[in-house]
């Protein structure tokens, strides 16, 4: 077994250093990260309806909450396992703070990145440009001079967008948060570089590397916290594995839980549909909390529900998290303790709740429900439907600013655009937060040998920077408006 020290991996080593106490330096991060526009944002990006009205149903932000209550939960589980002389061997005895302010902070952002309209918005922009981006002129002029081995990494990663790399790339490159590396490494939940396909990573990094993790204008800033915090490639941080495992944990129930508040489901009919897909996934029935299983702690949470004359709904709920989310929240310490060696080290190649446990089933159980009986509903399909048009329909119209060349484009920077009035006005809407960020890493060193190239993807970046920023109502506004105007 290599020798475990957490204290190598939780630093308060950061792109710009100052100060020398590690808890204040985490005190900083926190109030970085809070009073961030990004975080704000989430108030405004809903968890499975998008455009919801209904304050009751979740936000992206208050998902985010109660996921950072998981994670709170799920470090003090790993502490309470854990003898004194083990932490003391590991390097924990003084960290139990640091690493709670970490993977709490890690939990709040981990969402950040995501585009409005969740993963259908994702999929949105990469369908978009997975149809487009070979058409725009400036890459048909880049295909006929560059050979394949230039182009096609940058290809791959821009129709690959993802809200998880999303993240780091508004940590460092569109909010510079300075962040202690190990507050970012916590949030680095895939490791793989976007310029790279899934089938170039060794097969024993496949879960590790399912997704990008992050693009290459945040290269060189991923491999100086990789070498601060000794990780070796494609591994991650042991407190993402936490990060991870409370995300699992609490939107497995969340959707459910928003799902009845929407009528999607009743009580009764979500009962059932738990019981019998449990029983497909776990026909061994082994218990889920002490010598209980999973059809008997079921029925109690009914039965106690029935029981309340205000809200059944909200007992039901309150109950289900009682009894189920700490079994789940226990099983992911001990598979963090168990795996001690592989979560320090980030080659774990799996998340902690997903083995073949009854856990396993139990997690999978409520995920497949949702699956089945909400994310089909003909009211979420219709809203993702409206997503994908508003998204690719956004993108439809800022396409003039791609298809212009280099210098063309770099008058329109410089507001000498005149004899482009579309364009110059596309422009002009733009974040200029995300023109900044587009105009310093045209200055800085390039990763990319052909500066044509190198100009052409960060101009992609800069488009897709501000359709993910987008709040769920501004994008419908956008549309709206873009649409009228034509």
């Amino acid at each position: 077994m290599p020798h475990i020290d957490f204290r190598k991996k939780v630093s308060l080593a950061r792109p710009r250093p100052y100060g020398t106490n590690l808890q204040r330096a985490l005190e900083s991060d926190r109030g970085r990260i809070i009073n961030s526009a990004p975080i704000r944002r989430l108030q405004q990006k809903t968890q499975v309806f998008p455009l919801e009205r209904n304050s009751a149903v979740r936000s992206r932000l208050t998902h985010s909450m109660e996921v950072q209550q998981v994670g709170r939960f799920i470090v003090h589980s790993i502490y309470d396992r854990l003898s004194d002389r083990e932490k003391d061997a590991y390097g924990l005895s003084s960290l139990e703070r640091a690493i709670e302010s970490l993977v709490e902070m890690a939990c709040l952002m981990h969402d950040m990145g995501n585009p409005p309209f969740g993963h259908c918005g994702e999929d949105a922009i990469n369908r978009w440009f997975t149809k487009h981006l070979k058409q725009l002129a400036p890459m048909q002029q880049l295909l006929q001079d560059l050979p394949v081995t230039t182009t096609e990494p940058i290809i791959h990663e821009l129709c690959h967008f993802d809200g998880n790399a999303q993240a780091i790339r508004l940590v460092q490159s569109l909010h510079r948060f300075n962040l202690t590396y190990s507050q970012a490494a916590a949030v680095l939940k895939y490791t793989r570089p976007a310029t790279e396909r899934s089938d170039e990573v060794p097969s024993n990094k496949s879960y590790l590397t399912k997704k990008v993790g992050y693009y290459i204008t945040e290269n060189s800033y991923v491999n100086a916290l990789m070498d601060e915090l000794e990780i070796a490639k494609y591994c991650r941080h042991p407190l993402s594995y936490i990060m991870e495992a409370a995300d699992d944990i609490s939107y497995c129930l969340a959707d459910l839980e928003d799902a009845v508040e929407k009528r999607i489901l009743s009580l009764e009919t979500l009962t059932e549909h738990l019981k019998r897909t449990f029983a497909e996934l776990e026909p061994d029935n082994r218990p889920i909390k002490g010598t209980h299983c999973f059809d008997a702690l079921l029925d109690n949470v009914y039965r106690e529900a029935q029981n309340d004359e205000i809200s059944p709904t909200h007992k039901f709920f309150i109950k289900l998290r009682v009894e189920m989310v700490h079994p789940l929240v226990n099983h992911a310490s001990e598979q963090f303790t168990n795996n001690l060696a592989a979560v320090f080290s980030g080659n774990l190649n799996r998340a902690l709740i997903e083995d073949n446990s009854q856990f396993h089933a139990l997690a999978k159980t409520f995920k497949q429900v949702a699956i089945n009986h909400v994310f089909n509903d003909p009211e979420v399909e219709n809203l993702e439907l409206q997503g994908y048009k508003i998204i690719g329909g956004l993108l439809e119209e800022y396409r003039p600013l791609l298809d212009l060349d280099t210098d063309t484009f770099q008058k329109i920077v410089r507001g000498e655009g005149r004899k482009l009035p579309v364009e110059r006005r596309l422009f002009n809407k733009l974040s200029r937060k995300h023109v900044a960020a587009y105009e310093i890493s045209l200055k800085e060193e390039a990763p990319v040998s052909n500066p044509t190239l190198w100009e052409f993807y960060l101009r992609c970046r800069l488009l897709q920077d501000y359709i993910s920023g987008m709040t769920d109502q501004f994008a419908f506004d956008e549309y709206k408006i873009l649409l009228v105007s034509d």
